[in-house]
């Protein structure tokens, strides 16, 4: 993974001026429909008669189970997942804007990215796969999901605080780069006024010049006047600490013989290809559980799905159609929020 930011845009063919031009607008356009549009649902997302029973069926007596949550769960609310193919924003590979040098480099060019993924947040809304596995998560009080997701929208879907933990920290926290302020639930858009746009403005266009924002302009500590950075969890950084001992503890039974076995782990819209992610499938299934993987991508020979076995279940399509489905025998029907 490079961990450097690229110095200028990628540069254009060498080709007659006008042809040259047209090659670079099918790709700035190209790139912003991959970024703005939310992934297809790949309809129908089918689920075979007797993978519905047997699912159900142990879902029902299922009393531990682990959650493991993805960018694939936000893809229908129309938040920008920024893997695989639709991995740019602007010119921009993502995964060289979410690391620490990228900041130290250019802060201005990172916020504004966040500024961007703040925004798309706000205004989205929790589809129906958030509001089942909150549903699941009142109804099964021994159901604690692990979130890798930013967004905010599981607690916006009223997902119980005590059955779930993010990992890779919220796009409403800051933090100093300083000392050690950290303000959360800061839900302000634009953050700061130098991040405002007019209404008809797409940052993630590549054709729209960004801003060039003075250091001074940018997010600033209230109590040392240093930099705010986005309390997130960066390319190279750990996880939070406090966020991996309490995963630990609920995996562990909270020191309870009796309860350290899982039935059952959901694995929603994640490939789970790094750890610690890939390494709690393989957790959950030496204490007992059975594997339930649902993303929109088809299984590969690292992901998670390469790890099941018989008895577990793949259900490829959109979280938020099969989950409402597979999940009705125990919440209801799911209404929209």
């Amino acid at each position: 993974m490079a961990s450097e930011l690229p110095e200028t845009s990628p540069t254009r063919p060498q080709l007659p001026a006008n042809l040259a031009n047209e090659l670079w607008q099918r790709y700035a356009a190209q790139q912003k429909r991959k970024i703005t549009e939310p992934a297809p649902s790949q309809s129908p997302s089918e689920i075979r008669p007797e993978d519905y029973l047997s699912f159900t069926t142990h879902l029902k007596s299922s009393t531990r189970i682990l959650g493991l949550f993805g960018a694939g769960l936000s893809a229908a609310s129309g938040i920008p997942t920024f893997r695989g193919a639709g991995g740019f924003w602007r010119e921009y590979d993502s995964m060289t804007l979410a690391t620490p040098s990228a900041f130290s480099k250019n802060p201005a060019l990172v916020w504004q990215f966040y500024s961007y993924r703040r925004h798309c947040a706000l205004r989205a809304k929790p589809n129906k796969a958030h509001l089942a596995l909150a549903e699941l998560a009142k109804k099964k009080p021994d159901f604690f999901s692990i979130s890798q997701n930013i967004d905010g929208l599981c607690q916006r879907a009223d997902h119980p605080a005590g059955n779930i933990q993010t990992v890779h920290g919220s796009l409403f926290s800051n933090r100093c780069t300083e000392c050690t302020y950290v303000e959360n639930d800061n839900f302000t858009d634009p953050l700061v006024p130098a991040f405002a746009l007019p209404d008809d403005v797409d940052p993630s266009d590549p054709e729209f010049p960004l801003k060039d924002i003075p250091v001074e302009d940018l997010p600033r500590c209230p109590e040392c006047a240093a930099l705010l950075r986005p309390n997130v969890v960066w390319f190279g950084e750990s996880l939070p600490q406090e966020a991996v001992t309490r995963i630990d503890d609920w995996i562990a039974g909270g020191g309870t013989p009796d309860k350290s076995k899982i039935d059952l782990m959901l694995v929603v819209g994640t490939s789970a290809l790094v750890y610690p992610a890939a390494g709690y499938i393989h957790t959950a299934r030496a204490r007992g559980a059975r594997i339930a993987v649902f993303n929109m991508e088809e299984p590969t020979e690292e992901g998670p799905s390469s790890r099941l076995r018989d008895g577990d279940w793949f259900f490829k399509g959109d979280a938020a159609i099969l989950l409402p489905k597979l999940l009705k025998g125990i919440i209801g029907v799911v209404a929209e929020a």
